[in-house]
């Protein structure tokens, strides 16, 4: 690093668990992130603000109106524009050092699969089922760890399936997939704009400390967000026997 990164760094080379080697292991780091959304939008910002060298950032979508209430990554101003380019625009203005790869055409599983061999950690801010099945199933096949969120109403979850470790459930053991086409969607049922920026800053930590291997991970524990009560719950995960994908 040089000294304009060691100044920016300063206060995470100060943590005794960071220091100068975990935060220029982070500048060598490449994490995937896929949805520029509600969950998206903090995950990326804190992820570019501590100093991840590159980040591929996937969303086929527009930004829309509508967005603006929790989407923080994107501003009027860019309403109409693809999310991915547009979460880019916004983390070059805080960190213009990380390198950004915007991907904005709905990626077939080849291409999924083809992003996440050049990853070290993948980050789950989708919003429906076929796409966290589909990053559950490649992430298990190339055992990469996936740090997997979601938000509706006001009820958030994450939880972490680190494929490294033999012992690590999947996505499939927590919801097994019955072939069901339904979807709650915010569009549809509503959602508290500080709820996904809670659940998605807490991904941006998950993703942190895997790359420098530090403290507990979420790794067999789903942790539940209730924001009305503003009360967190943690149930314990364990490796479904009988799960179609890794039992």
């Amino acid at each position: 690093m040089n000294d304009h990164q060691l100044l920016r760094y300063s206060r995470h080379i100060l943590l005794p668990q960071v220091e100068y080697e975990g935060q220029e292991k982070l500048t060598k780091s490449h994490v995937l992130i896929v949805g520029a959304g509600g969950l998206g939008s903090p995950t990326a910002l804190y992820l570019a603000a501590s100093g991840i060298g590159e980040l591929t950032i996937c969303d086929f979508d527009n930004v829309d109106l509508t967005n603006l209430q929790r989407q923080i990554i994107h501003t009027t101003q860019s309403v109409g524009i693809n999310k991915a380019v547009s979460a880019q625009q916004t983390i070059y203005e805080i960190n213009p050092e990380v390198i950004v790869y915007p991907m904005q055409q709905k990626s077939t599983e080849a291409e999924f699969a083809a992003l996440i061999k050049r990853a070290d950690v993948v980050v789950d801010c989708s919003d429906n089922f076929a796409t966290r099945y589909a990053l559950n199933r490649l992430c298990f096949e190339q055992k990469k760890p996936l740090v997997s969120g979601a938000a509706i109403r006001f009820e958030g979850q994450i939880t972490v399936f680190d494929f490294r470790n033999a012992a690590s459930p999947c996505y499939e053991c927590l919801y097994p997939d019955v072939g069901s086409d339904q979807e709650m969607r915010c569009a549809d049922n509503g959602v508290f704009a500080p709820l996904v920026g809670m659940i998605g800053t807490a991904q941006a930590a998950e993703v942190l400390k895997l790359l420098l291997n530090i403290g507990e991970t979420l790794q067999g524990r789903l942790l539940l967000l209730d924001a009305l009560t503003a009360e967190w719950r943690t149930i314990k995960l364990a490796r479904d026997p009988a799960c179609a994908l890794c039992g």
